[in-house]
């Protein structure tokens, strides 16, 4: 059965498609898993994948994409795909999401790949009730075609989840494993705003035995501070599943209440909405 705790890409057969329940859509989530070689351009110290390489994906066979998506999206709705995976309490389709095993949108099919889910959810009568999610680190938000990706999935209604873990440039190498200043992630924030409805997702965990501190908090705070007025607000969740990677055994869960402590740091700071997914 599918839960929270087993995010597995197999489970439906597929090379592209894959269902997950998930805990912040509220129920099955269809993802859509673009980086099938288990690359990404960045390496988190928390990531799920197994066999996590640096890199970007292999040419999308997009034919095959649309197949999987049609066929798997009508096997949920007319079939006994859910009754036989999921338990009842989350045996609903709730988002179509773009995530998978690395960065989607270093996909070069990715704008194309957007389309083809809006044509998909449109033969079968969802468009419009069925979201699009991207799942985004969004640091490649300034090539023109993932602008261009972007804008069609907010064209369909569709949001981004983008994600920012921590506030200076030091933790964000330590937590994601790359150097991002704060003026790249505001710029590219506020360019996602504009063309789509756009969530900060953060991940926030004890690294090392110790908690984020307050400067940690405060300059993340301080980070959001002057692109909040364009986000829909922070989606703040805690370790669900084990890492997979070398740093496994650093990471540690924050109790619920440290989360919900932070959350109410983060509106009082930003005056952002804050939802909580300890």
């Amino acid at each position: 059965m599918l839960t929270i705790a087993n995010h597995r890409r197999d489970s439906a057969g597929l090379r592209y498609v894959y269902p997950v329940v998930s805990r912040r859509a509220g129920g099955v989530s269809v993802g859509i898993n673009l980086n099938v070689n288990n690359a990404c351009n960045w390496a988190c110290v928390y990531c799920q994948v197994e066999n996590l390489t640096r890199g970007g994906p292999p040419a999308i066979d997009l034919e095959l994409f649309e197949r999987e998506l049609a066929g798997f999206l009508d096997a949920a709705l007319t079939g006994d795909f859910l009754a036989r995976k999921v338990s009842a309490e989350d045996r609903r389709l709730m988002d179509v999401a773009f995530s998978g095993n690395g960065e989607p949108t270093s996909a070069a099919e990715f704008p194309e790949a957007v389309l083809l889910v809006g044509r998909v959810l449109e033969r079968l009568g969802l468009a419009g009730s069925l979201p699009v999610r991207l799942i985004t680190n969004g640091s490649l938000l300034h090539r023109r075609k993932v602008q261009e990706g972007i804008r069609t999935l907010g064209e369909l209604g569709g949001e981004v989840w983008f994600k920012l873990d921590r506030g200076t440039p030091a933790e964000i190498e330590a937590i994601n494993g790359v150097p991002m200043d704060a003026q790249r992630i505001r710029r590219n924030l506020a360019r996602c705003a504009t063309l789509a409805t756009t969530w900060v997702q953060t991940c926030w965990f004890v690294l090392d035995g110790a908690a984020p501190d307050a400067a940690a908090r405060g300059a993340y705070c301080d980070l959001l501070g002057t692109v909040a007025t364009g986000l829909a607000g922070i989606q703040l969740y805690g370790l669900a599943r084990p890492s997979l990677q070398p740093a496994a055994p650093r990471l540690q869960r924050l109790a619920a209440d440290e989360l919900e402590d932070f959350a109410a740091e983060i509106r009082n700071k930003t005056g952002l909405t804050v939802l909580v997914s300890p």
